[in-house]
Order: structure tokens, then C-alpha cells, then sequence
């Protein structure tokens, strides 16, 4: 089920928890993908807080946002590049983006099968998606107080197996949230720190969402019969008497 576009942005705008995940997700995306000149780069879901860092350089940004959600105006003051779409037809051409992030999309979908073949759709030769999950070890998975307490969780390996299953290959793999979904002012303030640290001992310490980086696999075509056919016989019974022949 997906949730309310209004409380998504109500959550990342106007609360100072939404903001200090808004953050801390983006300097994850941002890390594995620096700003680049050129590139296409989409977002489906709620994916518009991460992609402001590439409206400057990109060629294209482009804010898909599912019909049961609902769609906002992004980004504020500028020309909107959101569109709502269906979840699981997506006005773009096969092969047309070169990044594509998905967060609330992935866990929320009514049609997870669907929704990851449109992604491998529209993703070009080259082109690299971005899975973000909440994390079913994390604690923002336990609280419905966060869009993250909502859908499906994901472990590493369930996202991974999910993902290959679609042809994906898995890149790079990171997480966030390492602060509990608390907005006490000491949780709040303490929150960069607490996303270094989690960093450093994400493998003992749980973040509250995972991040995927995937690759697009494609499967050589596969033709009927034998490579190539053989030309001549093996030379080694070239030596042996043909039949009736007299010997040497």
C-alpha cells in the first residue's frame, strides 16, 4: 500500500526528523553517486529529496511519482520535472535513464514483479539503479511514525536474491539511519555523528534503511546448434588407411 504523497511531504519538509533522514540518505546516494554532467536520472516513489544535488549538472531529472500515491509540484520555485504515472508503465523510453533511485516505491508496490521489469526497462546499457529499503534489523522499521514503518521490509540478502531474480547484477551495497527514529532534540542533534559511527560498524550495527546499487544484466542471445561449424576433420586420422586401400 503506498502512502499519502501529502504525508511524505509533510514528513521530509516540515518535520525535523524527515529532514534529518532526508540527509542522511542523501549524502549515501550522493557518496556512491557524485553529481555528474549529462546523465538522465529519475526517481520513482518519493524519490524527489534525493535528486536536487543533480538538477545542475544532469540533462535530465525526472520525479516519477505512482497514481495511488499522488504526485506534488518539484522542485519548488523551479520548473517541475514530477509526473504521475502508473506503477508499473512509466512514460519513459526503453533505455532512455541512466540513474534511477527508488524510495517508498520498491516495499510499497502492490506488483513487485511488474514494477522491477519496468525498471530494467527504462534503464540504459551502462546505467546503474539504486534500491533504497527500509531494513527489517533497523528500527525504523518498528515505528509507524516514519514512512519506513510501512510495506515490506527488506533484508540484504531478500533485496539481492529479489534484484537477481530481474537480472540485476548487485554493485554496491551501503546502508543509513543509524540514529533511532526519535525526535528528541538529543537524537536530532547527535545525528551526524551517530551516521559516522554507523558507517564504521555498519556490519555489527544495523541502519535503519539498506541501499542497493545494481547493474543493469543483459544475457547473451542464445543461437540454436554448434558455435561453428567444423571445417575439416582432426588431422591426426588422416593417418589411418582409408577403407580397401592397399597398404604402403
Amino acid at each position: 500500500m503506498h502512502l499519502d504523497v501529502l504525508d511524505l511531504r509533510n514528513f521530509y519538509y516540515r518535520t525535523q526528523l524527515g529532514r534529518v533522514a532526508q540527509r542522511a540518505i542523501r549524502d549515501q546516494v550522493t557518496a556512491l553517486w557524485p553529481p555528474f554532467k549529462g546523465h538522465t536520472v529519475a526517481g520513482y516513489g518519493f524519490a524527489v529529496p534525493l535528486l536536487r544535488p543533480y538538477l545542475a549538472d544532469a540533462r535530465r531529472v525526472i520525479g516519477l511519482m505512482p497514481g495511488p500515491q499522488g504526485v506534488m509540484p518539484w522542485p519548488a520555485g523551479m520548473e517541475n520535472v514530477s509526473v504521475l504515472c502508473e506503477e508499473t508503465q512509466w512514460p519513459l523510453e526503453t533505455g532512455m535513464v541512466d540513474r534511477l533511485v527508488l524510495l517508498h516505491g520498491l516495499e510499497t508496490s502492490e506488483n513487485p514483479t511488474a514494477l522491477l521489469d519496468e525498471c530494467w526497462r527504462v534503464l540504459g546499457p551502462g546505467g546503474r539503479a539504486l534500491f533504497i529499503v527500509p531494513n527489517r534489523s533497523g528500527l525504523w522499521s518498528r515505528s509507524d511514525r516514519t514512512p519506513f514503518g510501512y510495506g515490506r521490509p527488506y533484508s540484504m540478502s531478500q533485496l539481492d536474491a529479489q534484484l537477481r531474480r530481474h537480472s540485476f547484477a548487485a554493485e554496491r551495497q551501503q546502508s543509513a539511519l543509524f540514529a533511532p527514529p526519535s525526535s528528541r532534540r538529543f537524537w536530532l542533534r547527535t545525528s551526524a555523528m551517530w551516521e559516522r559511527f554507523g558507517l564504521k560498524v555498519s556490519s555489527v550495527v544495523a541502519g535503519g534503511v539498506l541501499l542497493l546499487e545494481v547493474s543493469k544484466h543483459v544475457q547473451a542471445p542464445q543461437r540454436p546448434g554448434l558455435a561453428a561449424a567444423v571445417r575439416r576433420p582432426l588431422k591426426v586420422l588422416e593417418a589411418l588407411p582409408k577403407p580397401g586401400a592397399e597398404p604402403a
